[in-house]
C-alpha cells in the first residue's frame, strides 16, 4: 500500500521540471530540519504537528457548470484530510502563533484522486521558493551569536514588498481555538475546465459553518500545550462538521502565477460544494500518515497554474515524504 501512495507521491515530478533559480528541494528540506531542533524520525518536515480526520464531499450544480471534474459530481466523494499546526516542531504548542493546516485528498470513483494543501492565511508571503527558502532561514541562529539576526529580516522585507499582504495578516492574527472555527485558503490559482471546454481560473476557499474564531490573549496565556486534536474529536462527535468550499473567479489580469498577491475584492463567486467531516482524532491517526497532500495531484477538469510555488511544492513534498517513509521502514 505505501509502495502505491509512494508512486502516486512522485509522479507529479514527472510533468514537473526544476526550475535552475529555485532551491534544491533537499536544501529546503535540511533547513526545516535545523528549525525544528534535528529530525523527528518519521515525521513531516513542515506541519509536523496535526491530526487525521475523515468524511466526504458534495460538490455543486455551480460548480459542474464550470468543470467537468467527478469532485462536483453532485455524489458524495470520500475525503481524508489533516490539520496541522504550521512549522517543522511536533511539540509546537497548540496556541502557537502560527497559520493552521487543513490538506484533504478526495478519493474519485475509479481510483482517481485530487488533493488540496489549504492555510488559514489569506496569502502566501512570498513569490518564488528561493524567497521562501531565505525567509524560513531568517529565524536560524547566527553561529557567532546564537541568536537570529533581527537585520537580516529588516534586509529581507526590504527586499521582498510583496511579503505586505502576509506581514500585516499576521501582524494582527490570533489564532483560533479549533481546527473547525478557522477558514482555509487554497491560495494558488488553478483552471477549471467544463465540459463546453471553457476555461477559469479560480481561487477557493473553505469557510467554517461553524464561524471564524480566534483567541484572546488571556486565553493563548491559559491554552494547554495540546487541545487542538482533543477538541476536534470532541466537536465532531456531537455532530457533522462542515465548511462550505467557495469559489472565485477570476477576471482578465488577476495574476495565476503569484500566490502573494490578493485578487481584487468584488470578483464573481459560487458555493463549489460542502465538506463534511464525520470521524476525527486518535481513532483515524492513521487515515492520513501515507498522505503528503501535493496539490499538485488533481483530477480531470482541474489543471494547475504556472505559479512557481505551487509547482515546487511536488518536489519539497516528495523530498519529505521519501526520508520519513526510509526512517519508519528502517524502524
Amino acid at each position: 500500500m505505501r509502495k502505491l501512495l509512494l508512486l502516486t507521491t512522485l509522479l507529479p515530478l514527472l510533468a514537473i521540471a526544476a526550475r535552475a533559480e529555485d532551491p534544491d528541494p533537499q536544501k529546503l528540506v535540511d533547513r526545516f530540519e535545523q528549525l525544528g531542533g534535528g529530525v523527528h524520525k518519521g515525521l513531516r518536515r513542515n506541519h509536523a504537528k496535526g491530526v487525521c480526520a475523515v468524511g466526504s464531499f458534495v460538490g455543486s450544480k455551480d460548480a459542474a457548470k464550470l468543470s467537468s471534474s467527478a469532485l462536483f459530481s453532485g455524489k458524495p466523494v470520500p475525503v481524508t484530510a489533516r490539520f496541522s499546526v504550521a512549522g517543522p516542531n511536533p511539540l509546537a504548542p497548540d496556541a502557537a502563533h502560527s497559520p493552521r493546516g487543513m490538506g484533504l485528498q478526495f478519493q474519485l470513483p475509479g481510483g482517481d484522486m485530487h488533493q488540496m494543501a489549504t492555510l488559514n492565511a489569506p496569502v502566501f508571503p512570498v513569490a518564488t521558493p528561493a524567497a521562501f527558502y531565505e525567509l524560513i532561514g531568517l529565524d536560524l541562529p547566527d553561529p557567532a551569536t546564537g541568536k537570529a539576526d533581527p537585520a537580516k529580516a529588516g534586509a529581507f522585507f526590504g527586499a521582498h514588498p510583496e511579503a505586505g499582504p502576509f506581514l500585516s495578516w499576521i501582524k494582527a492574527y490570533s489564532p483560533p481555538p479549533s481546527y473547525g472555527k478557522a477558514q482555509y485558503n487554497g491560495l494558488h490559482a488553478f483552471k477549471f475546465i467544463g465540459s463546453d471546454k471553457k476555461e477559469h481560473w479560480v481561487r477557493f476557499r473553505f469557510v467554517p459553518k461553524d464561524g471564524v474564531a480566534a483567541m484572546t490573549e488571556a486565553e493563548l496565556a491559559a491554552a494547554p500545550a495540546d487541545f487542538l486534536e482533543t477538541e476536534l474529536t470532541k466537536r465532531v462527535a456531537k455532530g457533522k462538521l462542515q465548511w462550505d468550499m467557495v469559489v472565485t473567479l477570476g477576471e482578465k489580469d488577476d495574476p495565476v502565477d503569484n500566490a502573494s498577491i490578493p485578487w481584487p475584492a468584488g470578483r464573481k463567486e459560487i458555493k463549489a460544494g460542502t465538506l463534511t467531516l464525520t470521524k476525527a482524532g486518535k481513532d483515524e491517526a492513521k487515515a492520513c500518515e501515507d498522505i503528503n497532500f501535493d496539490p499538485n495531484v488533481v483530477a480531470a477538469g482541474i489543471e494547475t497554474s504556472p505559479d512557481p510555488i505551487l509547482l515546487y511544492r511536488s518536489q519539497a513534498y516528495a523530498e519529505s515524504y521519501t526520508r520519513r517513509e526510509t526512517e519508519r521502514q528502517s524502524n
